[in-house]
């Protein structure tokens, strides 16, 4: 399927297309006006906004840092599935969220670049799972680095890819339709209020260009590999859109290209949803995707792992020293593999080869 992908970066910024534009920016007197740290948000209370508008608040609270977090991982659950015959190594990327540094660092250590950062591995096969941008300090510079090594992964036999994720149908919003109202279920809201809240950075909007545009537009939203069904969100919300992985690829798709902000804003709102497997009939969730579309194990990223494991404190919490995320957390009787090592609170970024090797 299309990924978008394989294009280098521009040398000049091109005109933007027509179904496109650049709202107007709000940082000097909105979220940013009181922060001291990329991706560091003023909650909702300290932010004027009109009579009537109910911006779209951050849906996960802020993490109590300090702990060694271990997944407890059953290893009877790890038989995973073979690899396609002949297919180099398989490997999944969580969430990035701009931070550039620490994946270049994280792809290293799994010799899938070199000390350049080109394409090192051969015919292995790389998935980012989405969540590119936002909160850390470089989301078109992550952008950029999947896109040439997707070209440089085809052009050495294997493949470098990556899955739509909420923040990416953030992005696009924000850059499309800015502070157009939009009927958020509980009132009216934006996408750019939605993106300042949840820590869109002015750094990479001011670098979007089209064929970051066109790529992000284009991303697949599920794919199954080697029996691994691959997914953004912990959310059985991908049902709504197609019985095939095929459909809702092709339905997300449509969808974006219709480019209406209420269609766009409630996809936007379904990727954001999670924990679907984390609680009592967390397995049967899974199940239910795996029954669907495939596969008989579902990696995701989009919830980080000190979540899942109820690691969480509150908003005014002072410690800073940042959680410790040791690897993939396996949870839903098994079924389940999450990959957001929660880069964004001082965790880890992961990149792990599948099967699991414990």
């Amino acid at each position: 399927m299309t990924q978008g992908a394989g294009q280098g970066p521009e040398a000049e910024r091109t005109a933007t297309l027509p179904d496109f534009r650049v709202p107007a920016y709000v940082h000097e007197t909105g979220p940013y006006g009181q922060s001291t740290h990329p991706g560091d948000v003023v909650p909702p209370h300290e932010e004027t906004y009109p009579d009537g508008y109910t911006p779209t608040e951050r849906d996960l609270p802020v993490i109590n840092r300090g702990d060694t977090l271990r997944t407890g991982v059953d290893p009877a659950s790890l038989a995973a599935p073979q690899d396609a015959d002949g297919a180099g190594p398989l490997y999944v990327v969580g969430d990035v969220h701009g931070y550039l540094d620490e994946l270049v660092a994280a792809l290293q250590a799994q010799g899938l670049i070199d000390a350049a950062g080109n394409w090192s591995a051969g015919t292995a096969r790389l998935w980012f799972l989405g969540d590119f941008t936002d909160r850390g300090p470089d989301g078109i510079g992550v952008i950029d680095l999947v896109m040439r090594l997707s070209a440089e992964a085809a052009a050495a036999g294997g493949y470098c890819k990556a899955l739509m994720g909420n923040h990416e149908l953030l992005l696009l919003g924000a850059k499309r339709f800015g502070d157009t109202p939009v009927n958020s279920g509980a009132g009216t809201a934006t996408f750019q209020a939605a993106w300042l809240l949840n820590g869109g950075q002015k750094t990479d909007m001011d670098r979007l260009q089209d064929h970051h545009l066109q790529w992000m537009a284009r991303l697949d939203a599920v794919e199954e590999v080697d029996g691994y069904l691959l997914v953004h969100s912990d959310t059985t919300a991908y049902l709504d859109y197609g019985d095939s992985i095929e459909a809702v690829n092709d339905t997300v798709r449509e969808t974006l290209t219709r480019n209406d902000a209420d269609e766009c804003w409630d996809l936007f709102r379904k990727f954001t949803k999670r924990f679907s497997f984390r609680d009592e009939g967390g397995a049967d969730a899974v199940r239910s995707l795996l029954d669907t579309y495939g596969g008989t194990r579902i990696v995701h990223g989009h919830s980080p792992i000190p979540y899942l494991l109820g690691e969480v404190g509150s908003e005014d919490g002072e410690d800073n020293s940042g959680p410790v995320v040791e690897g993939p957390h396996i949870y839903a009787e098994g079924l389940a593999i999450a990959m957001d090592g929660g880069v964004t609170m001082a965790g880890k970024l992961l990149v792990q080869e599948l099967p699991l090797d414990i």
